[in-house]
């Protein structure tokens, strides 16, 4: 069984100070502390519309589901990956009751509109209670979908079963080529993978 962890995070004008890396065992190793409650950095949606405006067809369906938490397991999530084919993937699996998540969450609020053009970015919800995981989103909202994933069926087929959070970027191709374990800990961090391993010679 994974437990759950309370986690407070000290906030710098860069995000989030924290390094937290959960097991899904419930295992934690931590390294950095406390401070302030970690805020939502969400784009104003008006803002995010115009910034995403003109994406491509199969990017801008991703748009239009902006914050849904999607059922159909994983063939559903399987559909969408063919859907995207073509396009750099980048899949961040979280959980509501994951400190780590909520620590970086706002980064990805931010990167995904900044790279929502040319990149397509999906959620998996892993080990988590509906109710619980739309509460984390209306909190945290994102310019993307998140796939139910309750028993970590679609997080296993991207061998991402083992990280809370875990970032998996997948090639034009459909290939995953990196893995991410662990929390982002600055947008910097996140963007840098995105230019290797997604745009670039990596991907």
């Amino acid at each position: 069984m994974w437990q759950s962890l309370t986690l407070v995070a000290r906030r710098s004008d860069s995000l989030v100070s924290l390094a937290v890396l959960v097991l899904s065992g419930g295992a934690a190793l931590i390294t950095a502390g406390c401070g302030s409650q970690v805020k939502s950095a969400a784009i104003p949606s008006a803002v995010a519309d115009k910034a995403l405006a003109g994406s491509p067809p199969a990017l801008a369906a991703l748009h239009r589901q902006a914050n849904q938490l999607l059922g159909g397991g994983t063939p559903a999530f399987t559909g969408r990956r063919l859907d995207l084919r073509g396009y750099p993937v980048v899949v961040n699996k979280w959980a509501s009751w994951c400190g780590p998540c909520q620590s970086e969450f706002p980064i990805f609020q931010r990167v995904s509109v900044a790279y929502g053009r040319r990149v397509a970015f999906v959620g998996v919800d892993a080990n988590d209670h509906t109710s619980a995981a739309r509460a984390f989103l209306h909190t945290f909202p994102v310019t993307y979908p998140s796939y139910s994933d309750p028993h970590q069926t679609i997080s296993s087929s991207i061998k991402a079963n083992t990280y809370f959070p875990q970032t998996v970027f997948i090639n034009r191709g459909g290939r995953v080529v990196f893995q991410h374990a662990g929390p982002y800990l600055n947008a910097k961090a996140l963007e840098q993978d995105i230019q290797h391993y997604a745009l670039g010679a990596a991907s």
